[in-house]
């Protein structure tokens, strides 16, 4: 048996109210004792986590991986040392990698790239439809046999509300979690900006809020009327949160989490028209970004996902309209979330449990938490410690983010992943 002793940290662990100073014990990769030695432990390994954070590893509901498939932009090996060194543990990966996750063979491929990458826990999410077509459905059953959490469409468009209805009654029968990204392809019509006064003033292709409220009813009267569990991806608009709140009154298996770009970022930041602040769904009103953050504060949302997608150099070069969407954001997410509770939107233990805690029970995983027995799955980060976002402090391949160049504040020192170290950013042990 392995034993570790994480000594001297602040435990917050949201899954339990922990917040004290004091050591965590792990034997055999999982969490023995908080505080006081477990008899006949002899640590082989101390970690002096003193002035630092110790709490459960993160959980991304959402980052692409790039592999298989796309390679030239970046790899699962690339991607989960970003991972760890952003001290998560748990990713969960869209269904749109090449080819789709609709077979057991592309899930048996993921975990096998996954486990010679040094890193356990990526876990899949099936296709809701063959080839993420929208038509035809999965063999879902066999998907989650093979391990995958849960089912989506990712990014495409179903071909119409019945497909979604009785793919929403075969996830229910089997107890799968549907993951739906809340928008109307005919209202998004190609667009490229929020439908708004920046998209207006300079001709740019307009997405309207509707375009993801619109959707969101619809599949909300779903599950009233099927009884799936639907979690809502990456909201990102005020009304949206107005339909959560009264699915969630009305007791509906629902839940929702917004990425963190979102809680930062308006349309005006594109100006003047920087390809790194193209995403879907698009950078929306200042109104949208507040009632986000509120809404996140108040539990409404219940998580925070990184929607990390890393691209290559040429993915971001042309017109605006004409380069493809996504932040590369794993690395950044721990300071964005400091600035949230530094700006009291939430205060640390829930910046922590939108992160840990809230994402487990979404998953239903036994992870995020540090009670007694539970995989040790452990970020120990220092608040204070500042860094620079540049070639030698990046492990993304991607290296499309907005936020490049500057200085951030809150750096992840330790991960371990069921108990093995998996990132160390110096030798303080």
């Amino acid at each position: 048996m392995i034993m570790i002793e994480i000594s001297g940290g602040r435990i917050i662990d949201p899954a339990n109210h922990i917040d004290k100073i004091g050591s965590v014990f792990i034997v055999d990769g999982k969490i023995a004792s908080l505080s006081t030695a477990p008899a006949g432990f002899n640590a082989e390994l101390n970690i002096n986590a003193r002035g630092r954070i110790v709490c459960p590893g993160f959980i991304d509901l959402n980052a692409r991986l790039r592999e298989p498939g796309q390679s030239q932009k970046a790899t699962i090996q690339s991607e989960t040392r970003a991972a760890a060194s952003a001290g998560f543990t748990t990713l969960c990966l869209p269904p749109d990698t090449v080819p789709v996750i609709d077979t057991p063979a592309v899930t048996e491929l993921i975990h096998d790239k996954a486990f010679h990458a040094g890193y356990a826990r990526v876990l899949p999410i099936a296709a809701l439809t063959q080839n993420l077509q929208g038509k035809d459905l999965s063999a879902m059953f066999t998907l989650k046999q093979a391990g995958c959490i849960a089912v989506s469409n990712a990014e495409q468009p179903l071909a119409n509300l019945h497909i979604l209805r009785r793919a929403m009654e075969y996830a229910a029968s089997h107890e799968l979690l549907l993951v739906y990204r809340p928008q109307d392809y005919s209202l998004s019509n190609s667009g490229c900006a929020h439908e708004g006064h920046v998209a207006t003033r300079f001709g740019l292709p307009g997405i309207p809020a509707a375009a993801e409220t619109v959707a969101m009813a619809q599949c909300l009267e779903l599950v009233e009327q099927t009884g799936c569990k639907v979690h809502f991806s990456q909201l990102s608009c005020a009304r949206s949160i107005t339909l959560l709140q009264q699915a969630k009154n009305r007791l509906l298996p629902v839940s929702a989490d917004v990425a963190m770009h979102q809680l930062f970022l308006m349309e005006e930041d594109m100006l003047p028209f920087d390809s790194r602040y193209h995403v879907l769904p698009p950078l929306r009103s200042r109104q949208d970004r507040d009632a986000l953050k509120e809404a996140l504060g108040n539990g409404i949302i219940d998580a925070i996902c990184s929607a990390h997608q890393p691209h290559d150099i040429d993915a971001k070069l042309g017109a605006f309209p004409e380069t493809e969407a996504g932040i590369a954001s794993l690395e950044t997410l721990l300071p964005l979330l400091l600035q949230l509770v530094a700006g009291k939107v939430l205060d640390l233990a829930q910046g922590i449990s939108v992160l840990t805690r809230n994402p487990a029970g979404i998953l239903n995983l036994d992870s995020g938490t540090l009670t007694l027995g539970a995989p040790a799955d452990v970020c120990i980060f220092d608040p204070a410690q500042h860094w620079l976002i540049d070639k030698d402090s990046w492990q993304s391949n991607g290296v499309n983010t907005p936020f490049w160049g500057q200085r951030m504040q809150g750096r992840v020192t330790w991960t371990l992943q069921q108990g093995r170290i998996i990132h160390s950013l110096n030798s303080g042990a």
